[in-house]
């Protein structure tokens, strides 16, 4: 067996390191928790509002089925409730940096377009957009979703 022999300033000094590490692993530990319980919280969170949308969405579903009588008003309505859900969706996203794309020209980006089908369209010129198929998003000035568009060609 060996014996090894550490002068005082050196035991000092490992003991002092060694309550410092147990220290920091302590504040980690802690920090991990909390960062836990913040992840937890922010979940919850967005839960609770997509429930909200989910209120709406059903709501207006029970109120369309079982209406007897179909009535002008109700379907004069329904843009404007589905606009509202689709506003608060919108608002859900945008509180966590996920945003629509907007263009701003009415030709293709190919960074955050994807075409998905070209159409005949003799009176526009090469690759104008015709349709945005489905919207896309961003994230933190990340794509996370490219546009997707229909754009015309001549024939």
């Amino acid at each position: 067996m060996n014996n090894y022999k550490i002068s005082e300033e050196d035991r000092n000094k490992l003991l002092s390191l060694i309550i410092n590490l147990t220290k920091e692993e302590a504040s980690l530990k802690q920090a991990l928790r909390q960062q836990g319980e913040n992840n937890r919280s922010e979940k919850e969170q967005i839960f609770l509002e997509l429930l909200e949308v989910f209120d709406t969405l059903e709501s207006l579903l029970n109120f369309l089925e079982y209406r007897h009588e179909p009535d002008d008003r109700v379907w004069k309505r329904l843009p404007k409730s589905l606009k509202s859900v689709q506003t608060k969706l919108l608002s859900i996203l945008e509180k966590r940096q996920v945003l629509k794309i907007e263009l701003s020209a009415d030709q293709p980006d190919f960074t955050i377009c994807q075409v998905v089908e070209r159409e005949i369209r003799p009176d526009l010129a090469e690759q104008t957009i015709t349709k945005i198929v489905r919207q896309g998003f961003t994230i933190e000035d990340k794509l996370l979703r490219p546009m997707e568009v229909i754009t015309s060609k001549q024939e």
